[in-house]
């Protein structure tokens, strides 16, 4: 029987922890044998894997809110919160022009819905979650999408930062919470599509929510609920039990909407961890008469259809097949051909097509270069393609509006160190007029933050885009602390968004890079799948070749270096410092997937093997094995100080999969660097998380990475 006892000199006390007993477990894959030395991990119903998950995020916890100078980036961030007054997102305008959006004042900890009659309309309170219920737990809203009158909206509410929740349906006029509250679903994934007329709605239903579940995140079924019925009872219009016609999987996301451009038809998309889907249609009608739908095909995921729009009868999209930067087509609605349709925009040469949007006037097109310059383009049936020229200069823009019933378009810019600008622009007279309803203010402090766009040649050539956020002026003398944040999968941009972290960074000494790595969605679906499943180790090496480049123009070195990612970054942390861990001096993985071969024995695996691949193929295996950071570890290697983080409630990764990681690296690991473990044990994945938890973790991470990289104000003056 084999104990280890974790000893931690953490900076003047010696700190015991509990005794971790590991059960190993030996598998064959094929024709390989891998041991699993921390098995029993697993078991997140074990009283004493959850008294060693305990105790570690104690200890965890005690090192990090000791540490010089965390509070800092507490005090920066409330500070910048204090200069905007309040936050407004997810803002949503019906077609008569109402106002829904989430505010948070710079002095609360959540946000509350809002709403206003237009632009300049009074603002009113409509629903807080503040004292939802009576349980003493902290409710967040973390959806919300009013009818297309405004006269109802529905609002998605969670506990203490879990994603899974619940529904409420507000009477706008009334301001009151009808009494009709539904269960099992999670709207922030997922979505809500309200029927034209107000009177209901369809949703994704979650037949089982225990996180802890074999069978959570498994057959689920897309529903529709009439206002005033019993939630309880629900109303199938797509399962896999119910249309076993479509071969659906138990792990898909079999979602409905009801397209805003043409009411008269619903629309199935079979989601999932992929980025195209097979996609079927029906009338509309069908709801009504209670029966069997008729799903039929409109375009497979092999068409690669990345967006689309509907105008009257046709439908325009946007396709990756045969393409490396998109195509825009065209084809018939009433007799869809995706092979055979009309080529509307050819392939640009350095730009991606990215978005398809539909107004009463035309086509609206968003296009990426290298994921950091995007541009807006306006298509007229008559008169072809012109691209509009932007009243800012935009790394990534977002575009809303109402339906191709109307002329109303919204345009949002924003960059690494720019704050979102929205505007509403009219096609008649080229104007941009700013609508913003969050507070345009320019910090001094980062007035000296510059942003340099470049690129990096990776192991086999190819370039890659490297984003690099510094203060005043490059010196390859002083060897600054360095920050790289990276993620690359799932065909996911880095877009450049407000970086506050990443500027609180820069004014206190360091720089940041955001590695745009392949296995992203920054140049194309090619990129994408130039990090899958096979040629996933492209993923890391291309951010190991980001991070050498600014170590050889001098601009910092290993020592004073920290990686950064979450979620599916985890996994690029991982096995970036299991592949070269004399690079970094410090690692951050955010629940974090770490041991990829254990994936599909998660809720979320038998999804997430559409992207890193199946143990049940001996090629794909080999794959998840490559990419697995659990299984690199080796003994006697000296590893960079990391800080791992998990959520016990992680609908996406659970929680055994960063604790795992932190086990055997803390037995395995030669170096005196701390291996930190702290698991949330009432949150999730962290997506909705109030400003408070959001802040503090920022403020540990941060502080963490500092205090690593041996910058003065972070350090403990009793430190032998």
């Amino acid at each position: 029987m084999k104990y280890i006892i974790i000893l931690i000199l953490s900076c003047h006390t010696l700190f015991s922890q509990t005794l971790i007993h590991p059960v190993s477990a030996t598998d064959t894959y094929f024709d390989k044998k891998v041991t699993d030395e921390y098995r029993n991990l697993e078991d997140l119903k074990d009283p004493a894997v959850i008294s060693w998950m305990k105790e570690q995020s104690l200890h965890a916890n005690q090192v990090l809110s000791t540490i010089p100078a965390r509070q800092y980036m507490l005090d920066k961030l409330d500070e910048i919160d204090s200069k905007k007054e309040y936050t407004i997102n997810d803002v949503r305008i019906t077609n008569n022009d109402q106002y829904f959006y989430l505010k948070r004042i710079a002095t609360e900890n959540t946000q509350k819905l809002y709403i206003r009659n237009g632009f300049n309309g009074k603002e009113e309170l409509l629903f807080t979650p503040t004292g939802y219920k009576k349980n003493n737990k902290e409710y967040v809203i973390n959806y919300m999408k009013p009818n297309y009158d405004g006269s109802k909206v529905v609002v998605g509410l969670t506990e203490s930062g879990k994603e899974i929740g619940e529904m409420i349906i507000i009477d706008v006029a009334l301001k009151t919470i009808l009494p009709y509250t539904i269960t099992h679903c999670w709207p922030s994934d997922s979505g809500v599509s309200w029927l034209p007329d107000g009177s209901g709605f369809i949703y994704l239903h979650y037949p089982v929510v225990d996180n802890k579940s074999e069978l959570f995140l498994k057959n689920m079924v897309s529903v529709f609920y009439k206002i005033g019925d019993d939630p309880q009872k629900i109303k199938p219009i797509l399962s896999k039990a119910d249309y076993p016609e479509l071969n659906l999987k138990q792990e898909d996301f079999p979602i409905v909407s009801i397209n805003s451009n043409n009411t008269g038809y619903l629309i199935a998309k079979i989601g999932g961890a992929a980025s195209f889907s097979n996609t079927y249609y029906a009338h509309s009608s069908d709801l009504a008469d209670n029966k069997h739908i008729t799903w039929k095909p409109l375009f497979r995921k092999e068409d690669k259809v990345a967006d689309y729009s509907f105008v009257q009868n046709d439908i325009y999209f946007i396709s990756a097949k045969d393409s490396k930067n998109n195509i825009l087509a065209r084809t018939s609605l009433k007799n869809p051909d995706f092979i055979h349709s009309e080529i509307i925009i050819k392939e640009m040469d350095d730009e991606v097509i990215k978005t398809i949007h539909s107004t009463k006037d035309g086509l609206f097109i968003t296009t990426t270069k290298n994921g950091v310059e995007a541009k807006l383009y306006f298509y007229n049936f008559k008169n072809g393609i012109r691209q509009i020229e932007l009243p800012v200069s935009a790394g990534s823009i977002s575009i809303t509006t109402k339906s191709n019933n109307y002329t109303d378009i919204w345009v949002a810019c924003s960059g690494w160190n720019s704050l979102n600008r929205r505007y509403k622009f009219q096609i008649s007279n080229q104007r941009f007029t700013p609508e913003n309803l969050n507070p345009v203010v320019d910090f001094e402090e980062f007035k000296n933050v510059k942003i340099l766009e470049t690129t990096v040649k990776s192991h086999d050539g190819k370039e890659i885009p490297l984003s690099i956020i510094y203060n005043k002026d490059l010196n390859p003398k002083e060897k600054l602390p360095l920050l790289a944040i990276g993620y690359g999968a799932y065909g996911v941009s880095l877009s450049p968004t407000y970086a506050k972290v990443a500027l609180l960074w820069a004014i206190k000494g360091g720089i940041v890079i955001y590695p745009h790595v392949r296995g992203g969605g920054e140049k194309g679906e090619e990129w994408h799948l130039g990090g899958f499943k096979e040629t996933k180790p492209n993923s890391w090496k291309d951010f190991i070749s980001c991070i050498e480049y600014m170590h050889k123009k001098g601009y910092s070195e290993p020592d004073k270096t920290a990686v950064w990612g979450a979620s599916a970054g985890g996994l690029l942390i991982g096995r970036t410092i299991t592949e070269r861990p004399d690079l970094v001096k410090a690692a951050i993985a955010e629940v974090g997937l770490m041991n990829a071969v254990r994936m599909e024995n998660t809720p979320n695996g038998a999804n997430s093997t559409k992207e890193f691949g199946t143990v049940k193929t001996k090629e794909e295996f080999s794959y998840l094995y490559e990419m697995d950071a659990y299984h690199h570890l080796k003994k006697g290697v000296k590893y960079p100080s990391i800080l791992i983080t998990g959520g016990y409630n992680d609908p996406r990764v659970v929680a055994w999969q960063p604790a795992k990681f932190a086990a055997k690296l803390q037995e395995y690991n030669a170096s005196d660097n701390p291996v930190l473990l702290k698991i949330d044990f009432e949150g999730g994945h962290g997506i909705d998380n109030s400003k408070k938890k959001a802040y503090e973790d920022a403020a540990d991470i941060f502080a963490f990475a500092f205090w690593q990289l041996g910058h003065p104000d972070y350090q403990f003056k009793d430190k032998k």
